[in-house]
Formats: structure tokens, sequence, C-alpha cells
């Protein structure tokens, strides 16, 4: 009872610590289970007993035989689907072949390249080589997700990293299950049509599953069949049903399942989705925090030893500076990512949570089989995990700003309120090369934002977590676009200085628009247009128009003009260059209009 409990204790202190100074959780969740575990036998506990001790050892310990292993596989399955609810179509439209070769061109490389790296430099067999670097193809959501979020990085970078991170996992892991496989049978008679049939059964069973299971669960929860607080745990036990239905017919096959589900559910008309994705997340922190833990306290002092030698700088510093750049640069030939983007992507590799606990796994089953050299595989996979997350948490940002991926200026526009008027701005603005998220209470606004292919997600902006929300990070301006004057001055309040470090605006209220003498700096638009205009017009002409300015009168006399006619609403202005600049309710912040450049309004054409 004391050592479940302290687990759960130093975990979430680990998430508080990783929080506070902005690096992944993984960090000091491993650096507190060495400490708990192999360093306190060793050097802390007069009896050289661990702290924590995760395996039944005949007089204390938390799982008896394979329970460990059990409890980290399903486990790493909720974790897995959680990342797939995040992962939405409409991010991928233009980085779609780069994320597929980076998950399949690149995977090979890594493969083929740190398993005779890991032989020739190690000295290992071939078998456990090719075991090792099967561990490390994977990146993992866990890791990357808390870089990003500290980082502010053009759309299609973060997108990249992010999807690599989700979708590598169940890859890396079918990898090494054949692998895994190949070792276990005794000589390779056969093992080509094996590995085939393997193969197209765990895509087969994980794929069918997957599918079939999320359009099960949005179906039953759209019909209204489970009550309301029942939801999050019923969605849990779906997911756990499908990780096991999916491995009892293909082993290791339930990793791709859950991520499918994942996929399919977070990219579909589901309601309630935003509470999903609360539950799940709080979820995830938490198994997080045990699983690594456990899986470093799992470790023996005996373990890290053998990793006490020159050859482990020489791998890690191989895989990480060679093998990572080679398999990104070949997987991005003909893309249009930058040479500094894909130096970015070649630096921010660190393994997660799928890498260690298969590891742990493999591991301690080839050491009862009597493999040799199977008491390497946990220690340097650890190895590697550490390594990078402490290499990405401490320089990705640093070396972000030297390879110039930094934003210095972030363009993104935040909309608060998905109605009418806020889907044509956010629409005409995504159509002229900006990055629009919109949130909204409302479920049904969210829905038509989706469908005419915006970005949008349903959020409280009461809410603490939409300010970890990678989506955002590169967003610069905020416009707070909602019915109520009230959460309108809440939003600039409290996200101004975080997504409108480059202009905050507001809808102004019926109060101001009868005062145009007190109208706000961040007022939007003029101070004749309140939302219920805005919505009225929008509902008659539910267009965005553009109209060539001649000079600085014309353009004053067409905003005159505007202001008292109800039905058109000047909204931008547009340069020579198509960049466009937010009118304001004060019309002063536009300093700069000449000849060629056109003033963007909503309603009937002039």
């Amino acid at each position: 009872m004391i050592e479940l409990a302290g687990i759960i204790i130093l975990g979430i202190l680990a998430q508080w610590v990783a929080w506070k100074f902005k690096i992944p959780a993984i960090l000091p969740l491993i650096l507190i289970g060495l400490l708990v575990g192999p360093i306190a036998a060793a050097f802390l506990s007069e009896d050289g007993s661990k702290w924590i001790e995760p395996v039944w050892n005949g007089t204390n310990g938390l799982f008896p035989g394979e329970g460990l292993f059990y409890f980290v596989s399903l486990a790493i399955s909720i974790i897995l689907f959680e990342g797939g609810l995040t992962l939405k179509r409409a991010e991928i439209k233009h980085v779609g072949p780069v994320i597929t070769k980076l998950i399949t061109l690149g995977s090979a490389i890594t493969f083929f390249g740190a398993g005779f790296l890991s032989r020739y430099i190690f000295g290992l067999s071939w078998e456990i080589s090719f075991l090792f670097s099967a561990l490390i193809i994977v990146t993992g959501p866990t890791v990357i997700t808390p870089i990003l979020r500290n980082i502010p990085l053009k759309k299609h970078v973060s997108t990249v990293l992010k999807w690599e991170g989700i979708l590598i996992d169940p890859i890396g892991a079918l990898v090494a299950v054949l692998v895994f496989e190949f070792i276990s049978v005794e000589g390779d008679s056969g093992f080509t049509k094996m590995a085939l049939i393997e193969f197209g059964k765990i895509i087969l069973f994980g794929t069918t599953f997957g599918f079939t299971f999320a359009h099960a669960l949005a179906f039953v929860i759209n019909k209204k069949l489970i009550p309301h607080y029942l939801l999050n745990v019923v969605s849990l036990s779906t997911v756990l049903l499908v990780f096991v239905e999916s491995e009892i017919f293909a082993h290791e096959s339930g990793l791709l399942a859950v991520v499918v589900m994942g996929m399919v559910l977070g990219n579909g008309k589901l309601e309630n989705i935003k509470e999903l994705l609360y539950f799940k997340e709080s979820l995830s922190v938490l198994l997080i925090s045990i699983l690594f833990i456990l899986l470093a306290a799992n470790m023996n002092i005996d373990d890290l030893m053998l990793l006490y030698k020159w050859e482990t700088a020489a791998l890690f510093a191989s895989i990480v500076f060679i093998l990572r750049p080679i398999g990104v640069f070949l997987s991005t030939i003909g893309s249009k990512l930058q040479f500094n983007e894909k130096l970015f992507i070649s630096w921010v590799g660190p393994r997660g949570i799928v890498a260690a606990g298969i590891a742990s796994l493999f591991g301690s089953k080839l050491l009862k089989q009597g493999v040799a050299g199977a008491e390497y595989i946990t220690p340097l996979v650890f190895m590697i995990v550490l390594g990078t997350v402490l290499l990405n948490a401490t320089t990705a940002r640093v070396f972000a700003k030297l390879v110039g991926v930094f934003l210095k200026r972030s363009e993104g526009i935040l909309i608060i309120g998905a109605s009418q008027f806020s889907r044509l701005i956010g629409r005409y603005l995504e159509d002229n090369g900006r990055h629009v998220v919109l949130i909204d209470s409302n479920q049904n606004n969210i829905l038509l934002a989706q469908d005419l292919g915006l970005e949008a997600f349903n959020a409280d902006i009461y809410s603490e977590t939409l300010e970890d929300n990678i989506e955002l990070n590169d967003v610069g301006f905020l416009m707070a676009l909602t019915g109520s004057s009230d959460i309108n001055q809440y939003a600039i309040k409290k996200f101004s200085q975080q997504f409108g470090e480059n202009g905050s605006f507001r809808l102004i209220s019926i109060e101001e628009m009868n005062e145009p003498e007190n109208s706000p700096k961040e007022g939007l638009f003029s101070h004749t247009d309140d939302f219920i205009k805005l919505t009225d017009v929008a509902r008659k002409y539910p267009k965005i128009h553009e109209i060539e300015i001649k000079d600085r009168a014309h353009y004053e006399k067409l905003i005159e003009i505007t202001n008292k006619d109800d039905d058109r609403i000047p909204l931008l202005v547009m340069d020579k260059r198509g960049i466009l600049e937010i009118i304001s309710s004060y019309n002063t912040a536009i300093s700069k209009v000449e000849k060629g450049y056109k003033l963007v309004y909503l309603g009937k054409s002039f």
C-alpha cells in the first residue's frame, strides 16, 4: 500500500516539476524511478532492497509474475488512444506524404542502421541488435507533446512531429514483435512465411477492430444510449475491450487498434468529444506517471553498469546525430519543407513510453530463455530514452532559434466563438494564408466550422487546458467574437499576453456602441458594429468582399459609408503583398493605405 501510494505521489510531483520547468515529465519520472529502484538498492538501503519493487520477488513487490507487463500494455493502449483522438485529418493536407515517409522509410533506416551500429559498436548478436533497433524506432506523444507546447513553431513542423510521434508507436511495436518472435523460434526455418502471416493478421485485425468499435461507440454516444455519468468509464472500458480482443486474434495488434479507434473518433462528428478528451488526458497523465517510475525502478544497478563504457556514448551519438538526420532528410525529399525545418525535425526525436515498456517486457522474457546478450536490451533502450529526452528537453528551444524555425512573430489567429460570422471571417483568413483556430462551447457551431474545413474545437475559455494546446503555439492574434461582452472582455484579459502578442481584439458592447468617443482600443471593425448587427448582416449577406482602394481619401470615404450603412461592415485591409491588417473600432490602427490596397468587408457589395 505504501509503495503504490508513493508511486502516485512521486509521479504527480514529477509532473508538477516538469510543468514548472517546462520539460517533458518523462525526465523527472525516470530519474525518480532510478532513485527509488536500483540506486536505492545499491547505495541507500541498508539491506540492499529497493524502496519500490515493481515485480513480486517472494517477500515484497507490487505485481506477481507477468502482472507488471500486463499493466504496462493496458496503460499504453489508453495513452495511444488519447493520442489518436488528437489527430485531425485537416492538419496533414500539406505534409501527409512527409509523415507517411517518416513512419515507413524513416523507420526502415532507423531499424537497419541501428541494428548494424549496435552489432559493430557494442558487439551484440544480430538478433539482439535488431531487436534493440526495432524498439528505438518509436518516438512517442508522451515526450513530443511537452516539447512542442513550449516552442512556437510553424504549424506544419509541429504537425509532422506530432503525427509521427503517435503513428510510429504501433509500427515500432509491430517490428519489435516480429524480431522477438524470430529470436524465440528455434531456428529460422519458415520464419519469412510466418512473419508475413503475422504481419497481415496484425494489420487486418488492428484496423478492423479499431474502425468498427469506433463507429459503434460514436453511434451509442450520439444516440444518448449511455447516461452522461457513465460516458467516460464506458469509453475507457471499450478501449480496453478493443485492445484485448484485438490481441486475442493477433498478438500485438492491440496498439494499432486503439490508435485507429482514436483517430476515427477524433475525426468523426462525436458529441461530448471534449469531455472524452479531458478524461483521457487526465488518465494518461496518471498512467504515464506510474509507468515510468515502475519501469525505471524495475531495473537493477548491474543493468546500469553494463552501459559504463565508451561504446554507449558512440552508439547514442550515431543514432541521434547520424541515423535520425539521414532518415528525416531522405523522407522529406521533394517536400515543401525548408532545409532549416528538416534540420529541426532531425534534432527532435525523443523516445517514449512504448520503447521503454516493450523493452522491459521483451528483455525479461529473453533473459528467462537464456538468450545471450538479452541483458543489454532494457538498459540500452532506457539509455536512448533518457538521453534523447534530456537532449531535446534542454536544447530544442535553443536549437529552434539557432536554425531559424522559432517563430519571432506568430501570425496564427485564435477566434473565440464559432458563430456564422466567425466562420465566414475564419474561412476568409484561412484562404488567405493564415492559420486560424476557432473555439466555442457550442458543439453544433464547432461541427459547422469543421464542415467548412476550419480547425475548430470545443473548449471552455474558463478552463486552464486551453493554454496547453499545441495547436495554438503559432497564434499571435486574438479575436473575441462571441455574443457575450463579458466573455469577450474576459478572453482579452486572460489570453491577450499568450495568444494576442501581435494584437488582441473584441467586439464592442451595446453600451460602447452608443458612446463612440469611449470606443476601446481593442474594439473590432467600427464603433457601430456589435454582435447583433454582425449576425444580422452575415445572415442576409453571407459573403466577404474585396474592393480596391484608390488612395487614403477613398479609404476614409468607404469607411464612412460602411459606418452609416447597416448592410456593410469593414473587416480588414489587405496590402499589395496580400498581408492582412485588422480594422479596429478606432479606425486609426491602419496607418498606411495607398493605391493597390484592398478593403475587405462583409455584406452587400458596392
